[in-house]
Protein backbone atom coordinates (compact mmCIF):
# COMPACT_ATOMS: atom_id res chain seq x y z
CA UNK A 1 0.00 0.00 0.00
CA UNK A 2 1.68 3.80 -0.91
CA UNK A 3 2.24 5.87 2.14
CA UNK A 4 2.53 9.65 2.34
CA UNK A 5 5.79 9.96 1.29
CA UNK A 6 4.85 8.08 -2.16
CA UNK A 7 2.02 10.71 -2.42
CA UNK A 8 4.63 13.45 -2.08
CA UNK A 9 7.63 11.34 -4.23
CA UNK A 10 4.43 11.24 -7.45
CA UNK A 11 3.89 15.39 -7.05
CA UNK A 12 7.44 16.09 -7.09
CA UNK A 13 7.96 13.88 -10.20
CA UNK A 14 4.83 15.39 -12.12
CA UNK A 15 6.53 18.98 -11.22
CA UNK A 16 9.86 17.73 -12.33
CA UNK A 17 10.73 20.33 -15.23
CA UNK A 18 12.33 18.07 -17.41
CA UNK A 19 10.30 14.85 -17.17
CA UNK A 20 7.20 16.02 -15.78
CA UNK A 21 3.54 16.46 -16.67
CA UNK A 22 3.43 19.47 -18.93
CA UNK A 23 -0.08 20.03 -17.23
CA UNK A 24 1.29 20.19 -13.58
CA UNK A 25 4.30 22.03 -14.69
CA UNK A 26 2.57 25.09 -15.49
CA UNK A 27 0.08 25.30 -12.63
CA UNK A 28 0.19 28.12 -9.99
CA UNK A 29 -1.35 28.32 -6.79
CA UNK A 30 -4.15 30.61 -8.44
CA UNK A 31 -4.55 27.97 -10.82
CA UNK A 32 -5.02 25.37 -8.28
CA UNK A 33 -7.54 26.65 -6.07
CA UNK A 34 -10.67 26.15 -7.86
CA UNK A 35 -9.84 22.49 -8.43
CA UNK A 36 -9.93 22.84 -4.24
CA UNK A 37 -13.00 24.28 -3.90
CA UNK A 38 -14.57 21.38 -6.42
CA UNK A 39 -12.69 18.70 -4.07
CA UNK A 40 -13.90 20.04 -1.01
CA UNK A 41 -17.43 20.59 -2.27
CA UNK A 42 -17.23 16.63 -3.86
CA UNK A 43 -16.23 15.23 -0.83
CA UNK A 44 -19.08 17.26 1.40
CA UNK A 45 -21.28 15.64 -1.55
CA UNK A 46 -20.23 12.06 -0.46
CA UNK A 47 -20.82 12.71 2.84
CA UNK A 48 -24.58 14.41 2.59
CA UNK A 49 -25.02 11.39 0.05
CA UNK A 50 -24.07 8.63 2.59
CA UNK A 51 -21.76 7.23 -0.31
CA UNK A 52 -19.44 6.30 1.78
CA UNK A 53 -18.21 3.66 -0.84
CA UNK A 54 -16.47 6.77 -2.71
CA UNK A 55 -15.52 8.94 0.48
CA UNK A 56 -12.08 7.49 0.59
CA UNK A 57 -11.78 8.35 -3.04
CA UNK A 58 -12.48 12.07 -2.35
CA UNK A 59 -10.41 12.93 0.37
CA UNK A 60 -7.46 11.30 -1.18
CA UNK A 61 -8.34 13.94 -4.06
CA UNK A 62 -8.52 16.73 -1.50
CA UNK A 63 -5.71 15.62 -0.09
CA UNK A 64 -3.56 16.04 -3.36
CA UNK A 65 -5.08 19.90 -3.25
CA UNK A 66 -2.60 20.45 -0.04
CA UNK A 67 0.14 18.12 -1.14
CA UNK A 68 -0.10 20.47 -4.64
CA UNK A 69 0.37 23.49 -2.74
CA UNK A 70 3.32 22.10 -0.44
CA UNK A 71 5.01 21.32 -3.32
CA UNK A 72 4.76 25.03 -5.11
CA UNK A 73 6.06 26.22 -2.14
CA UNK A 74 8.75 23.70 -1.54
CA UNK A 75 10.17 24.84 -5.36
CA UNK A 76 9.93 28.32 -3.93
CA UNK A 77 11.64 27.54 -0.83
CA UNK A 78 8.92 28.72 1.38
CA UNK A 79 7.85 25.69 3.16
CA UNK A 80 7.58 22.05 2.99
CA UNK A 81 4.71 19.22 3.48
CA UNK A 82 6.39 18.61 7.28
CA UNK A 83 5.83 22.23 8.36
CA UNK A 84 1.95 22.60 7.59
CA UNK A 85 1.48 19.37 9.12
CA UNK A 86 3.62 21.01 12.08
CA UNK A 87 1.79 24.06 11.89
CA UNK A 88 -1.80 22.57 12.53
CA UNK A 89 -0.69 19.99 14.94
CA UNK A 90 0.74 23.08 17.03
CA UNK A 91 -2.52 24.70 16.30
CA UNK A 92 -4.76 22.44 17.44
CA UNK A 93 -3.08 21.44 20.64
CA UNK A 94 -3.08 24.96 21.65
CA UNK A 95 -6.06 25.53 20.77
CA UNK A 96 -7.04 22.53 22.73
CA UNK A 97 -5.80 23.14 26.55
CA UNK A 98 -8.12 21.30 28.37
CA UNK A 99 -6.74 17.82 26.11
CA UNK A 100 -3.29 18.99 26.55
CA UNK A 101 -2.49 21.10 29.00
CA UNK A 102 0.91 20.54 28.99
CA UNK A 103 1.47 20.90 25.70
CA UNK A 104 2.60 17.53 25.41
CA UNK A 105 1.14 15.47 22.54
CA UNK A 106 1.61 12.06 24.20
CA UNK A 107 1.31 12.65 28.02
CA UNK A 108 -0.98 10.69 29.38
CA UNK A 109 -3.12 12.71 32.04
CA UNK A 110 -6.46 12.29 33.77
CA UNK A 111 -8.05 15.63 32.74
CA UNK A 112 -11.39 16.74 34.09
CA UNK A 113 -14.19 17.10 30.85
CA UNK A 114 -15.19 20.26 30.41
CA UNK A 115 -18.60 21.35 28.70
CA UNK A 116 -18.99 21.95 25.34
CA UNK A 117 -19.75 25.40 25.87
CA UNK A 118 -16.90 26.03 27.68
CA UNK A 119 -14.65 24.29 25.21
CA UNK A 120 -16.43 26.48 22.70
CA UNK A 121 -16.02 29.83 24.98
CA UNK A 122 -12.15 28.66 25.17
CA UNK A 123 -11.50 28.12 21.79
CA UNK A 124 -13.14 31.38 20.50
CA UNK A 125 -10.65 33.19 23.49
CA UNK A 126 -7.58 31.29 22.00
CA UNK A 127 -8.54 32.64 18.47
CA UNK A 128 -9.08 36.21 19.71
CA UNK A 129 -5.61 35.85 21.53
CA UNK A 130 -4.25 34.73 17.94
CA UNK A 131 -5.90 37.16 15.85
CA UNK A 132 -4.39 40.01 18.19
CA UNK A 133 -0.74 38.40 17.86
CA UNK A 134 -0.66 38.69 13.67
CA UNK A 135 -1.40 42.47 14.05
CA UNK A 136 1.64 44.53 14.28
CA UNK A 137 -1.35 46.97 15.61
CA UNK A 138 -4.10 45.71 17.74
CA UNK A 139 -6.00 48.39 18.22
CA UNK A 140 -6.48 48.69 14.30
CA UNK A 141 -7.92 45.41 14.06
CA UNK A 142 -10.98 44.15 12.81
CA UNK A 143 -12.88 40.96 14.27
CA UNK A 144 -13.66 40.54 10.99
CA UNK A 145 -10.10 40.45 9.45
CA UNK A 146 -9.29 36.51 8.71
CA UNK A 147 -13.26 35.66 7.94
CA UNK A 148 -12.31 34.60 4.04
CA UNK A 149 -13.12 36.31 1.70
CA UNK A 150 -13.43 33.20 -0.87
CA UNK A 151 -15.96 31.70 1.52
CA UNK A 152 -18.99 30.65 -0.27
CA UNK A 153 -21.62 34.07 0.57
CA UNK A 154 -24.13 31.86 2.73
CA UNK A 155 -21.44 30.58 4.80
CA UNK A 156 -19.35 34.05 4.73
CA UNK A 157 -22.28 35.78 6.15
CA UNK A 158 -23.04 33.87 9.09
CA UNK A 159 -19.53 33.78 9.93
CA UNK A 160 -19.23 37.90 10.07
CA UNK A 161 -22.34 37.68 11.89
CA UNK A 162 -21.00 35.60 14.79
CA UNK A 163 -18.11 37.51 14.96
CA UNK A 164 -19.96 40.61 14.98
CA UNK A 165 -21.99 38.65 18.14
CA UNK A 166 -19.25 37.75 20.08
CA UNK A 167 -18.88 41.75 21.35
CA UNK A 168 -23.40 42.30 21.55
CA UNK A 169 -24.08 43.38 18.32
CA UNK A 170 -26.43 41.00 17.17
CA UNK A 171 -29.93 40.46 17.93
CA UNK A 172 -31.13 38.61 21.38
CA UNK A 173 -33.09 35.87 19.73
CA UNK A 174 -34.99 34.54 16.77
CA UNK A 175 -37.94 36.87 16.50
CA UNK A 176 -36.80 40.37 15.86
CA UNK A 177 -34.09 38.60 13.33
CA UNK A 178 -37.92 37.18 11.98
CA UNK A 179 -39.17 40.68 11.88
CA UNK A 180 -35.94 41.96 9.77
CA UNK A 181 -36.67 39.84 7.22
CA UNK A 182 -40.44 40.92 6.43
CA UNK A 183 -38.79 44.50 6.47
CA UNK A 184 -36.16 43.60 4.10
CA UNK A 185 -39.09 42.00 1.76
CA UNK A 186 -40.51 45.03 1.93
CA UNK A 187 -38.21 46.97 0.61
CA UNK A 188 -37.31 44.12 -2.40
CA UNK A 189 -41.40 44.87 -3.16
CA UNK A 190 -40.66 49.02 -2.95
CA UNK A 191 -37.65 48.13 -5.22
CA UNK A 192 -39.44 46.31 -7.44
CA UNK A 193 -42.30 48.85 -7.79
CA UNK A 194 -40.04 51.53 -8.64
CA UNK A 195 -38.39 48.90 -11.37
CA UNK A 196 -35.01 50.21 -10.64
CA UNK A 197 -32.75 47.24 -11.22
CA UNK A 198 -29.48 48.53 -8.52
CA UNK A 199 -31.89 48.59 -5.66
CA UNK A 200 -33.47 45.53 -6.61
CA UNK A 201 -29.86 43.07 -6.55
CA UNK A 202 -28.72 45.55 -3.28
CA UNK A 203 -32.63 44.93 -1.55
CA UNK A 204 -32.13 41.09 -2.49
CA UNK A 205 -28.64 40.86 -0.88
CA UNK A 206 -29.66 42.17 1.91
CA UNK A 207 -33.11 40.12 2.28
CA UNK A 208 -30.40 37.31 1.77
CA UNK A 209 -28.34 38.46 4.66
CA UNK A 210 -30.89 38.85 7.21
CA UNK A 211 -32.35 35.27 5.85
CA UNK A 212 -28.58 33.95 6.81
CA UNK A 213 -29.08 35.74 10.32
CA UNK A 214 -32.04 33.85 11.33
CA UNK A 215 -30.46 30.57 10.43
CA UNK A 216 -27.71 31.26 12.94
CA UNK A 217 -30.27 32.11 15.29
CA UNK A 218 -31.92 28.67 14.58
CA UNK A 219 -28.96 27.25 14.87
CA UNK A 220 -29.24 25.63 10.96
CA UNK A 221 -26.30 26.10 8.87
CA UNK A 222 -27.43 28.06 5.74
CA UNK A 223 -25.05 26.29 3.29
CA UNK A 224 -26.44 23.29 4.60
CA UNK A 225 -30.02 23.59 4.38
CA UNK A 226 -30.04 25.42 1.02
CA UNK A 227 -27.91 22.21 -0.39
CA UNK A 228 -30.98 20.46 1.21
CA UNK A 229 -33.14 22.47 -0.66
CA UNK A 230 -31.51 22.70 -3.76
CA UNK A 231 -31.65 18.35 -3.22
CA UNK A 232 -35.45 18.75 -2.75
CA UNK A 233 -35.99 20.80 -6.12
CA UNK A 234 -33.86 18.29 -8.03
CA UNK A 235 -35.71 15.21 -6.81
CA UNK A 236 -38.94 16.97 -7.33
CA UNK A 237 -38.16 18.13 -10.90
CA UNK A 238 -37.08 14.95 -12.17
CA UNK A 239 -40.02 13.47 -10.64
CA UNK A 240 -42.03 15.69 -12.88
CA UNK A 241 -39.44 14.81 -16.02
CA UNK A 242 -39.95 11.09 -15.62
CA UNK A 243 -43.98 11.20 -15.07
CA UNK A 244 -43.86 13.15 -18.28
CA UNK A 245 -41.69 10.04 -19.89
CA UNK A 246 -43.90 7.85 -18.71
CA UNK A 247 -46.96 9.89 -20.75
CA UNK A 248 -44.77 11.07 -23.56
CA UNK A 249 -45.53 14.33 -23.33
CA UNK A 250 -43.12 17.38 -24.21
CA UNK A 251 -42.86 18.72 -20.55
CA UNK A 252 -43.03 22.23 -22.96
CA UNK A 253 -46.06 21.59 -23.86
CA UNK A 254 -47.50 21.18 -20.33
CA UNK A 255 -48.98 24.48 -18.68
CA UNK A 256 -48.03 25.40 -15.03
CA UNK A 257 -51.16 24.14 -13.88
CA UNK A 258 -50.08 20.78 -14.70
CA UNK A 259 -46.76 21.02 -13.95
CA UNK A 260 -47.47 22.42 -10.08
CA UNK A 261 -50.28 19.29 -9.92
CA UNK A 262 -47.10 17.00 -10.43
CA UNK A 263 -45.19 18.95 -7.98
CA UNK A 264 -47.49 18.08 -5.70
CA UNK A 265 -47.79 14.79 -6.43
CA UNK A 266 -44.21 14.68 -6.06
CA UNK A 267 -43.91 15.87 -2.35
CA UNK A 268 -47.07 13.88 -1.44
CA UNK A 269 -44.95 10.82 -2.53
CA UNK A 270 -41.88 11.93 -0.40
CA UNK A 271 -44.26 11.91 2.65
CA UNK A 272 -46.13 8.81 1.44
CA UNK A 273 -49.31 10.37 1.18
CA UNK A 274 -52.25 8.96 -0.79
CA UNK A 275 -53.08 10.78 -4.28
CA UNK A 276 -55.23 13.17 -4.75
CA UNK A 277 -56.54 12.18 -8.02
Amino acid sequence: MYSLQDLLHLMSRLRDPQFGCPWDIKQTYQTIVPHTLEEAYEVADAIERGDFDHLQGELGDLLFQVVYYSQLAREEGRFEFDGVVDSITRKLIRRHPHVFPTGDLYAALDIPRLSEEQVKQRWEEIKAEERAEKSQAPEQLSLLDDVPAALPALSRSAKLQKRAGQVGFDWPDALPVLDKVREELDEVLEAMADNDATAISDEVGDLLFSVVNLARHLKVDPETALRGANSKFEKRFRFIEQALRDTRRPIEDCTLEELDALWGEAKRQEKNLPSCG
